[in-house]
């Protein structure tokens, strides 16, 4: 992935058994690196990140910056995460942030032959947010509405004191008929950008599309 700004793109992922997901980013979103062939060339990619993250900072602050989001690669790796990114924009004269992470997952083996309501009846119990099931041109999903806590680094806080904040986000999940599970996630820790984000992720959510390996549209039954 590129670490450039991208106007509206299409982006995809390919599963081992050749099920290609394509999905579409909206403008404006700063992009995780995720094909660097080694950590040298990892760590160069993230500092260029941070440059166009934080243009106005100092070389300190963006070192700082690009150190922080190399400590998420083993979350992202065990977590399955696939893409990440982050945009920031100002709504009502509030300056707003959000994240998208695409992830593949194997889908727990007790779901049996309706994997949708598996995933939603596991989530109720979890109590993780509001839970509903949804289709999708791409197939059936189930969606999670909630928050969560999470904290600023010490390094980008004004006091240099780690900060705890509250993250609201949605989470949708589609089964695929080959074992694994596509998730996508957007959360937010600014409330007054809620609105704008999640018809934002709803719009990404909608352009999810599977296709086989010789190129051929594919739709999840359910």
């Amino acid at each position: 992935m590129t670490t450039d700004t991208v106007d509206e793109a299409r982006r995809s992922l390919t599963e081992s058994d050749g099920i290609e997901v394509r999905w579409i980013m909206p403008e404006g979103f700063l992009e995780l690196p995720f094909e660097a062939g080694d950590l040298d060339e990892l760590a160069e990619q993230l500092l260029e990140l941070a440059k166009q993250a934080l243009p106005g900072a100092d070389e300190e602050v963006q070192i700082q910056y690009a150190a922080m989001c190399a400590a998420h690669y083993d979350e992202f790796i065990e977590a399955g995460v696939q893409y990440a990114g982050f945009v920031t924009t100002e709504v009502d004269g509030v300056r707003c942030t959000a994240t998208v992470n695409v992830s593949l997952l194997d889908l727990d083996e007790r779901a049996g032959s309706n994997p949708v309501g598996f995933i939603a009846t596991t989530m109720q119990h979890l109590e993780l947010g509001q839970v509903g099931e949804v289709q999708l041109p791409c197939g059936p999903a189930v969606t999670c509405v909630g928050n969560r806590s999470s904290s600023i680094d010490g390094s980008l806080t004004q006091s240099g004191e780690e900060e705890p904040i509250w993250t609201s986000f949605i989470q949708v999940q589609i089964p695929l008929d080959n074992g694994t599970v596509l998730l996508l996630e957007m959360g937010t820790p600014t409330v007054e950008g809620w609105e704008v984000f999640s018809a934002m992720f709803a719009g990404v959510v909608k352009s999810v599309r599977f296709f086989d390996a010789h190129g051929a549209p594919l739709v999840m039954p359910g």
